[in-house]
């Protein structure tokens, strides 16, 4: 509101009426939050329903994301009680258990301090070439954790078990923490330190008293995130010759081959995964961390390191060394390795090389383009027509995020046995259950950037009589295109690099990078294994950028729409 409008010299009519419509659209303003629309979008549509067919889709993909998680726990109803006793109450199963929940929470708490401390020193200190340790934080991200446990394994086979697990586990994953926290600390309100300091508390006592409270969600969400990677992976802990859940059930499916016991050890890590998402939600509260205040943003505060920044940067540089430049320099070493060297007297083919990349190139942009599709209905409805359904379809595909693709892929595996048998081994199957997997990856790029598309342009294309299929295709699909490449890529970079759900469904005869990988390094072919290593990690990289382009890009669009 202008200041012309606390004066108090009498005013007409109209003025009365335009400082009250201002009023209201400010007190509108205070209730938007992610995922809302603004007051001027929000208004109209309170009464209009979504179209039928919108619901019924949205619908339709939020049973096919509960299938598998409903179809393994019918197979595990197939065991009596006392047989479900015999399987679970084992010495196994104590093993399996104290080796998950061990790697678990050593993996997230480790990469919690890692990346929180990583986070801090690019963000909040003068840090030397800040913005290059930024980068090199964040790219891990691209190289799986199979390609860095190859990389370690080959460098030494010592390196296996615990120690190795815990090693390569949190190179891979201490980004998911950096990422969040860091964003955090960008956007944190310097003022409350400030304020700490001047009642008389030091450095140590701002930083846990005043800073990791307000780092809380982003810190949290961070830890949900690697707590539920470290409990699905599956690859690395198999090169690593480390037991878990995962590997137990794939040992169980080649064993028994749809087998209900398999199930039963499915529903177990569903459990975990359900116990986890409801203690992070717990630790979390219900607290506010938004700033209540009116104002222009200031400048987060900038420490100087001192003499500190010496071991701060050989910190860095260690880091660096351990996710980046072991794997690179391994891929490269066995890249010039030929026969007795490799462990291995086969030589690789031209020609086996080209179809695997062929292969992980088909498949991971079939399945960016099926789950982009998939995701734009529920991003349409969420966007245009909030509500409880809305929210629920919502929330049970992010259900997905939280099962492992391993139990996922054992459901598909066992549906398309006994009721999809056209599919079995299908390319198609396998796309699908891609498409159901990282679903939730794409879900969120398409509701962003649906956000920032323009409303008013959609109602002006309807009122000139274009139907609404028409004006999704033509008006809001444009507007959007950057936020969907986005999307794209993102489950793009997931299917290439993704290994359990591939190692289930990949059809006979059909190879990829990931598979080739793991073949030849659960046989100490290290050589073999690297020029399908370095082409994932070159292709991995590459869509990495382009997927950081395309944010940059959205980002753009939405502050000029």
């Amino acid at each position: 509101m202008d200041a012309g409008a606390t004066t108090r010299a009498p005013v007409d009519q109209a003025g009365s009426d335009a400082r009250q419509r201002a009023s209201d659209l400010a007190a509108d303003s205070v209730a938007i939050g992610p995922g809302t629309l603004a007051p001027s979008e929000r208004g109209p549509r309170r009464a209009r329903r979504a179209p039928w067919a919108l619901f019924c889709l949205c619908a339709l993909l939020a049973l096919w994301v509960l299938s598998p998680i409903v179809y393994t726990a019918m197979r595990a109803t197939e065991f009596t009680a006392q047989e479900v006793g015999e399987l679970l109450f084992r010495p196994l199963v104590g093993e399996l258990l104290s080796n998950t929940v061990l790697i678990v929470v050593s993996a997230t708490l480790a990469s919690a301090i890692i990346g929180t401390a990583a986070a801090w020193f690019v963000e909040r200190t003068r840090l030397p070439g800040r913005r290059m340790w930024a980068v090199l934080a964040a790219i891990p991200l691209a190289v799986p954790a199979f390609i860095s446990s190859y990389a370690w394994v080959s460098l030494s086979l010592d390196l296996q078990d615990f120690a190795g697990a815990l090693l390569v586990i949190t190179c891979s994953y201490y980004p998911l923490v950096f990422l969040p926290v860091s964003a955090a600390l960008r956007g944190m309100d310097p003022s409350l330190e400030e304020s700490a300091r001047s009642l008389g508390c030091g450095s140590w006592a701002v930083f846990f008293r005043v800073i990791v409270p307000q780092l809380r969600p982003a810190l949290l969400g961070g830890m949900l995130l690697v707590a539920l990677g470290v409990l699905s992976e599956f690859g690395a802990f198999t090169l690593l010759r480390f037991r878990t859940f995962t590997t137990e059930i794939y040992a169980e499916y080649r064993t028994t081959f749809d087998g209900a016991g398999a199930s039963l050890f499915a529903c177990v890590l569903i459990a975990i995964c359900l116990v986890l998402i409801a203690l992070e939600f717990r630790v979390r509260g219900a607290a506010r961390y938004d700033t209540t205040g009116k104002g222009t943003r200031r400048a987060p505060v900038v420490y100087e390191l001192g003499w500190r920044r010496y071991p701060v940067l050989a910190g860095f540089a260690s880091l660096a060394v351990a996710t980046l430049g072991v794997p690179l320099g391994m891929i490269f070493f066995w890249l010039t390795q030929r026969g007795a060297a490799a462990l291995t007297p086969a030589e690789v083919s031209f020609d086996r090389v080209f179809d695997a990349t062929l292969a992980s190139l088909g498949l991971g942009v079939a399945a960016a383009v099926v789950a982009t599709v998939f995701a734009l209905p529920l991003a349409v409805l969420l966007v245009r027509y909030p509500g409880r359904f809305a929210t629920f379809f919502e929330r049970v595909v992010y259900l997905a995020q939280g099962v492992p693709g391993m139990v996922v892929a054992l459901a598909v595996v066992s549906l398309a046995v006994r009721a999809l048998r056209p599919l079995y081994q299908s390319w198609e199957l396998l796309v699908l259950t891609y498409a159901l997997l990282f679903l939730p990856f794409a879900l969120v790029n398409v509701r962003a950037a649906l956000v920032q598309a323009q409303p008013r342009l959609e109602e002006t294309a309807r009122s000139l009589g274009l139907g609404w299929f028409a004006m999704v295709w033509r008006v809001m699909l444009p507007l959007a295109g950057p936020g969907l490449g986005a999307a794209a890529a993102m489950v793009f970079i997931s299917v290439i690099t993704e290994l359990t759900t591939t190692l289930l469904l990949v059809p006979i005869g059909t190879h990829t990078l990931a598979t080739e990988v793991w073949a030849d390094t659960s046989t100490l072919a290290f050589a073999a294994a690297a020029p399908y290593a370095a082409l994932l990690v070159g292709v991995s990289l590459a869509a990495t950028w382009l997927l950081i382009v395309l944010f940059g890009r959205s980002a753009v669009l939405g502050k000029e729409a």
